[in-house]
C-alpha cells in the first residue's frame, strides 16, 4: 500500500539567539560593502555559508590580512573582517590593529562571558582546565585569553591523566559541549583533588572551581529534543558534519529514536529509510538554517513509500 508521510520540524530546532545575531550583523555589514570579509567560516553549516557567500561575504584565514590590507590600501579603502560567533584570541584583533583592518566583533556574548572568565582565573594563578575540542574555534580564542596556558581535556580519562593535583583549579566548558560528560568531569576533578587533601603529608592547599559555560540554549534543548525524538517513528537530522553541537544533539536523538538519520544535504536521504513508517520529524543543530529545513520537509513530503 502507498501511504503518504506526515512530516513536521521541531519548533525549537534551528540558529540559536548567538548564530542569528552574527547572521544579521553580516548581512547588516553586506548592505553597506559589496565585500566583508569573515575570519573562518561563519558558521558550521555549508548551506548558509554559500548563501552569504553570494552576497558578498568572503572567507579568509589570518593568513590573508597582509594581503586584503595591502589590495585595500591600493584602492583607498579600509578592508572589513567579520569575527564570527565563536571569537578569536587577542593576537587576531592586534594583528588586525597593526594593519589597519576594521574589526566587526559579531562575537557571541556568551562567549565573550566565557573568555572574561578565563582570564580572570588565568589572571589570579589557577590552573585552567577547558572542557572541550582542542581545535575548535572556540576554544582557540580561549586558549588565547590565557596564553595558551591551559589543558583542554575531552574525557574524563584526560582529566585524569593531564591535571595536576596540587595547584588551585578552575574548570570550564566549551559552550557547545553536553553537560552529562562535564558533570562527570567535574565529579572525578572534585574527588581527586579532595583525595589529596586528605592524604597530603605536606599540607598543600588546593581549591577547585567548575564553571558551567556550556550555552543554555545548547543544553537546554537537549530535554525538548528527547521528547520530539519519541514522540515520531524517524528523524531526519539536519546539520553541518563539522557541527560539535550538532553531533552532541544528533547522540540525543538517536539514544531515544533509533531510526535517526543524520544528513548535511538532500542528496543524503534514503528512501528505503521510511519504509513503513507515517510519522517524521526533521530537527538540527543550532548552525542549521530554518529555510533548509524548509526544503529537506518539502522534499520528504513528496515521497512515497510503499
Amino acid at each position: 500500500m502507498v501511504h503518504k508521510m506526515s512530516v513536521t520540524i521541531d519548533k525549537y530546532s534551528g540558529f540559536c539567539w548567538g548564530v542569528v545575531r552574527t547572521v544579521e550583523i553580516a548581512e547588516e555589514s553586506l548592505e553597506l560593502d559589496d565585500t566583508v570579509y569573515v575570519l573562518g567560516h561563519i558558521i558550521h553549516n555549508p548551506k548558509e555559508i554559500q548563501r552569504l557567500q553570494e552576497k558578498g561575504l568572503q572567507t579568509i584565514t589570518i593568513d590573508d590580512f597582509p594581503r586584503i590590507a595591502n589590495e585595500a590600501k591600493q584602492q583607498g579603502l579600509q578592508p572589513k573582517v567579520l569575527i564570527r560567533a565563536h571569537g578569536e584570541p587577542p593576537e587576531t584583533y592586534r594583528k588586525a590593529l597593526e594593519l589597519g583592518i576594521e574589526i566587526i566583533d559579531a562575537t557571541c556574548p556568551v562567549v565573550t562571558k566565557l573568555q572574561e572568565r578565563v582570564r580572570k582565573f588565568y589572571d589570579q594563578g589557577y590552573q585552567i582546565v577547558i572542557f572541550g575540542k582542542s581545535d575548535h574555534a572556540e576554544v582557540l580564542g580561549v586558549r588565547g585569553v590565557c596564553n595558551d596556558q591551559c589543558i583542554v581535556v575531552s574525557t574524563v580519562e584526560d582529566t585524569i591523566s593531564k591535571v595536576q593535583l596540587d595547584k588551585k583549579t578552575v574548570l570550564f566548558s566549551q559552550t557547545t559541549m553536553d553537560r552529562p560528560t562535564f558533570l562527570l568531569i567535574k565529579e572525578a576533578l572534585q574527588s581527586r583533588i579532595k583525595d589529596l587533601i586528605v592524604d597530603s603529608m605536606e599540607g598543600i592547599a588546593t581549591e577547585f572551581h567548575a564553571k558551567d559555560t556550556i550555552c543554555g540554549q545548547v543544553s537546554g534543548r537537549e530535554d525538548m529534543l528527547r521528547k520530539y525524538a519519541a514522540d515520531h517513528e524517524a528523524i531526519v537530522f539536519v546539520a553541518g558534519k563539522a557541527s560539535s553541537n550538532g553531533k552532541v544533539l544528533y547522540d540525543v536523538c538517536r539514544e531515544v529514536n533509533p531510526n535517526t538519520y543524520f544528513i548535511e544535504d538532500i542528496s543524503e536521504i534514503n528512501p528505503s529509510w521510511f519504509k513503513g513508517i507515517s510519522k517524521i520529524g526533521i530537527t538540527g543543530a543550532t548552525s542549521t538554517p530554518q529555510w533548509y529545513m524548509n526544503h529537506v520537509q518539502e522534499h520528504l513530503s513528496n515521497l512515497v513509500t510503499v
